[in-house]
């Protein structure tokens, strides 16, 4: 079984102040604010009592950019095993940061992400859900602050 968590808080990258109202045409639009945010996959195997857990990140320099040869918008940031079943994970259990991971190993664990279905299509389409509910609760959040101001 695979669960993918994520959490829209703090998922749209700032944007780069070099880019002043100056500067910009006025035929041209503000770039869209996009939400990447980071997300956990956890695979889960019946007859095990671990479950392996992949916290995924997208690059910053890779999103919106594509190269000549086909690479992952995303990365595995760190690694690890947590006892099935329980909803706090322990911050005691070893966890490996793919830094110092075998280049090899690395590509293994990709590989293993895309053959169940966690590859660059689905990377794209969380990114647009993630987006899609950003914007969703940011416009929720603008109506409850009006209500709030204007509540005497």
């Amino acid at each position: 079984r695979i669960t993918v968590t994520f959490n829209i808080n703090n998922s749209i990258p700032p944007s780069d102040d070099e880019d002043t109202q100056e500067e910009q045409k006025p035929d041209e639009q503000e770039p869209e604010l996009t939400s990447t945010p980071n997300f956990v996959v956890e695979v889960i195997k019946d007859d095990t009592k671990q479950t392996l857990v992949l916290d995924c990140h997208y690059p910053e320099d890779e999103i919106g950019q594509e190269g000549e040869e086909e690479s992952d918008i995303f990365t595995i940031q760190e690694v690890s095993f947590q006892p099935t079943g329980e909803s706090d994970w322990k911050d005691t259990n070893y966890t490996l940061n793919t830094d110092s991971l075998d280049w090899a190993l690395y590509d293994h664990l990709m590989d293993f992400l895309a053959d169940r279905g966690v590859d660059n299509t689905f990377a794209d389409e969380l990114i647009e859900l993630s987006t899609a509910l950003e914007h969703q609760e940011y416009i929720k959040f603008l109506e409850d602050l009006k209500s709030f101001v204007k509540c005497q």
